[in-house]
């Protein structure tokens, strides 16, 4: 990702709507599906700045990953012990068959080769372990944001079941989500195409309006993976080897 991504991701991770409600909607859905045993030993590849790593350690004991430097800095203080820097999809010096659960959330499609990557992650999940995956929907939604974070692709639901299946995994729970606020970030889109200031810039609106969009978007919390969802900006899903 370009510098000012992880830059920006430091100073509003802790207070952009995005960011703070993603985290309880992943929280609930692990909760609900993810079956994460007692005690689980728990990766994160790509952790950025570290801020789901709170998060995940409610379900266990937490190692991660992150390449680049400044961001593995911060995670580290975050997590209280040091970050790998591994490379997908060979993942060098991560003891295979040693995690309960591999989050990935929004990583692979940062990843020229998914298939690979999504292999390598599979060979670090002991018997019965899952990966957590969260990417970004639709390709039509393709954007300045898409660029500057390097992104290879957006998935649709059918192209992210076929990239699991081909790395001998099966997706389970698979929807989208932040649905509610889709209309608005389709609209958004648009226009950014129509009068060519497609913004990659994502901090955080006005405070009222942050606020406003969290509470939108955490009301998902109670339905992702209970209901079909309609159309969303993400996807989220767990994949287990078949």
């Amino acid at each position: 990702m370009d510098r000012i991504v992880y830059d920006r991701m430091a100073a509003h991770d802790s207070t952009h709507w995005w960011y703070r409600a993603r985290r309880d909607i992943l929280s609930d859905y692990l909760t609900r599906y993810g079956n994460v045993p007692k005690g689980a030993r728990i990766l994160e590849i790509g952790c950025g700045t570290g801020h789901n790593l709170p998060m995940l350690a409610s379900f266990g004991e937490v190692d991660a990953i992150e390449i680049d430097p400044a961001a593995r800095a911060i995670a580290g203080e975050r997590l209280g012990k040091p970050v790998g820097d591994a490379p997908l999809p060979d993942l060098p010096g991560v003891t295979r068959g040693s995690y309960d659960l591999v989050a990935v959330l929004d990583v692979v499609e940062h990843i020229a080769d998914d298939v690979a990557a999504l292999k390598g992650m599979a060979s670090l999940l002991k018997p019965g372990g899952k990966i957590l995956i969260a990417v970004p929907a639709h390709q039509w939604l393709w954007s300045a944001h898409d660029v500057v974070n390097h992104h290879h692709r957006r998935y649709s639901k059918a192209s992210l079941v076929k990239a699991i299946e081909a790395a001998g995994l099966r997706s389970r729970k698979l929807t989208y989500f932040n649905s509610l606020l889709f209309p608005l970030a389709a609209a958004a889109r648009i226009a950014g195409r129509l009068t060519g200031r497609d913004d990659s810039d994502d901090s955080p609106p006005a405070k009222p309006l942050n606020a406003l969009f969290e509470r939108i978007f955490r009301l998902e919390r109670h339905v992702v993976g209970r209901v079909p969802l309609t159309p969303g900006v993400s996807i989220v899903t767990l994949a287990e080897p078949q």
